[in-house]
């Protein structure tokens, strides 16, 4: 009975040692593969934070195991195409706080699948191309931004999850229509279709554009008829100022002798 208690708190000993030993390899491999100026923590998913890190860009050395990343308040300015790709098991990304301006189509491909929650509030952000959040599968924050509403945003929102709350939050810094400056996205996506308005005027254009063809084709065929006209009035009283023809001698002599 003593040797199998023995055996137990040995076996137990070693299988805590074990454990142990598993977790130090795991957190010293994640510590070294931790970008500079970040703090990585792994428990049951790896925590990349870099907050307040005075970041420019996004670091190109991140663990391909990251699940939570956190790079809110640094001072990245854009968000390239394909940068989180081989990060398979991203979860959350919190990009808030910083001046991003630029967010490019491909931005976020190879973790629509995955991410959850997209935190992009409290940017510089005016326009994305019109797929640039549209195959997210979570749910993206993008408000406190100085947007311009336009169709392209327009778009955007409406590809986009939880579409009419995040809309609601929106703030047009600038618009196409002058009186929604200032207003909700919501707001003035309900007084006017803004892609809509942008075929309309872009048929108006075009009507413009085909009537001053036809004025000045019209114009021409006047001033053509009106030149010619003029041409052949001229014409008329060159003829007209020649002298007649005089007759011959021999025909008036003739005449005379005749009479």
């Amino acid at each position: 009975m003593k040797l199998m208690d023995l055996f137990l708190a040995r076996s137990l000993s070693t299988y805590f040692l074990l454990q142990s030993f598993v977790l130090l390899i795991l957190c010293f491999h994640s510590n070294s593969m931790c970008p500079k100026g970040c703090l990585c923590s792994h428990i049951t998913s790896l925590n990349v934070s870099c907050s307040n890190a005075n970041l420019k860009e996004i670091p190109k050395d991140l663990p391909p195991d990251t699940a939570l990343l956190y790079l809110d308040s640094n001072q990245i300015r854009s968000v390239p195409n394909e940068i989180f790709k081989d990060l398979h098991q991203l979860k959350v990304l919190n990009l808030s706080k910083n001046v991003i301006e630029s967010i490019e189509e491909q931005a976020f491909k190879g973790v629509t699948d995955t991410l959850q929650t997209l935190d992009l509030s409290n940017n510089k952000i005016k326009s994305v191309h019109k797929d640039t959040f549209s195959k997210l599968k979570g749910r993206a924050q993008i408000s406190d931004n100085p947007w311009h509403c336009d169709c392209t945003l327009q778009q955007v929102l409406h590809d986009m999850p939880s579409k009419h709350e995040t809309a609601s939050n929106i703030i047009c810094e600038t618009a196409v229509l002058e009186q929604h400056t200032g207003k909700s996205f919501l707001s003035a996506a309900n007084e006017a279709d803004l892609c809509n308005l942008s075929k309309k005027t872009t048929d108006v254009a075009m009507l413009v554009t085909m009537f001053g063809w036809f004025t000045m084709v019209i114009s021409y065929v006047v001033y053509y008829v009106r030149q010619n006209q003029e041409d052949a009035r001229r014409h008329l009283e060159y003829l007209k100022s020649l002298p007649s023809k005089q007759k011959k001698p021999e025909e008036s002599d003739d005449i005379s002798t005749v009479l």
